[in-house]
């Protein structure tokens, strides 16, 4: 008995001996696997994404204000030709808008063609207007206002001109330029109707128009529409003066268009002017 009772304390301790390492040994662990873990979120900044932002229709000089921000970089990388865009503006990036990534990532941006495209004035007199629109879009130019006047036949070119001034053949513009044309009208064949043009985008309803010998007046985007690329994908819900199935319009009237992106302005009960 008295020597089962001095081996008893001896065998506590070194069963809690046991145990005080093992515990340590699992904190240890445990220390061990969260620094890991620490680490690695610092070396890949896991959960500190950051999301890019649209830099599409800005100058370079905002969007690199923007990205400073942000603590991204932006870097023009090609630059393309997009009509009715501003010079040097942004048309496109890499990653694209939305995208998650880590800090200081370098955005890729193609901007609109800070120099123009030249292109050379063709002769258009004596064409009829729709030779004429085929001549110019051949040459990368526009028809612009349709000026009619008194002539022996209707819509042959009278006479051509850039800023209220006449514009020689072979001069040389930039591409897009719109070039107004004196149209002759005679006196029995000076009215047309409007086409109804919802549902057409800008550059289509124009055409239209063009089509119908009439011209392009007001232009007005509604609260949908917040940049040039909403622009282009806008569509006509308005039209002004209405849609018309007789001939009762002089040729050359100014047709005002409104555009939207809602298609269910296009639904005819919120047609009303």
């Amino acid at each position: 008995m008295a020597n089962s009772h001095r081996n008893t304390p001896t065998q506590k301790w070194y069963q809690h001996w046991i145990a005080r390492n093992l515990i340590l040994a699992g904190i240890l662990s445990i220390l061990i696997l969260l620094t890991a873990i620490l680490s690695l979120n610092l070396i890949t900044r896991h959960g500190r994404e950051l999301i890019v932002p649209d830099f599409s229709n800005l100058s370079v000089a905002e969007a690199s204000a923007m990205a400073q921000r942000l603590h991204l970089q932006v870097e023009v990388t090609d630059s393309v030709y997009v009509k009715r865009m501003p010079r040097g503006h942004i048309t496109r990036q890499r990653p694209a808008p939305g995208s998650a990534v880590k800090k200081d990532r370098k955005i890729r941006l193609t901007i609109n063609s800070v120099m123009p495209r030249l292109a050379s004035v063709p002769d258009l007199i004596n064409l009829s207007l729709r030779q004429a629109k085929t001549e110019l879009q051949a040459q990368g130019l526009h028809v612009g206002n349709l000026i009619y006047t008194p002539d022996i036949a209707s819509n042959n070119v009278l006479a051509q001109q850039y800023q209220g001034i006449d514009i020689e053949p072979g001069t040389t513009v930039e591409s897009e330029t719109h070039i107004d044309l004196v149209l002759g009208l005679n006196e029995y064949d000076q009215l047309t109707f409007i086409p109804d043009l919802r549902g057409y985008r800008y550059q289509a309803a124009k055409d239209q128009l063009l089509d119908h010998f009439l011209n392009l007046g007001r232009v007005r985007f509604d609260e949908t529409v917040l940049n040039y690329t909403d622009s282009l994908n806008a569509v006509v819900y308005r039209v002004h003066p209405s849609p018309s199935d007789t001939l009762a319009y002089p040729m050359g009237t100014p047709i005002h268009i409104e555009l939207t992106l809602n298609e269910e302005k296009l639904n005819p009960e919120t047609q009303a002017l």
